[in-house]
């Protein structure tokens, strides 16, 4: 089983949420165009005693996969 490298991981998070930041704050330009995929609605699961919410919205623009690649790059340079 390979290992993960949890710098990779974390740094490719890190990029996809600076690149959704940038892409909100230049909203009226191309970096805000992508696509957002998952559940509109959250599912409810209600078993008397607990309340289970569970909900999914992933948004791809073309900010975040520019934050994504200048991830990338600086962990080939950390690397």
């Amino acid at each position: 089983m390979k290992k993960v490298n949890w710098t990779f991981v974390v740094l490719v998070l890190i990029g996809f949420v600076i690149g959704g930041f940038i892409g909100t704050y230049f909203e009226g330009t191309f970096l805000n165009y992508g696509q957002a995929f998952g559940l509109n609605e959250p599912v409810v699961l209600d078993l008397g005693f607990i309340l289970l919410t569970f909900g999914l919205k992933i948004q791809i623009s073309i900010a975040s996969v520019i934050g994504v690649i200048i991830a990338l790059v600086v962990y080939r340079f950390i690397r």
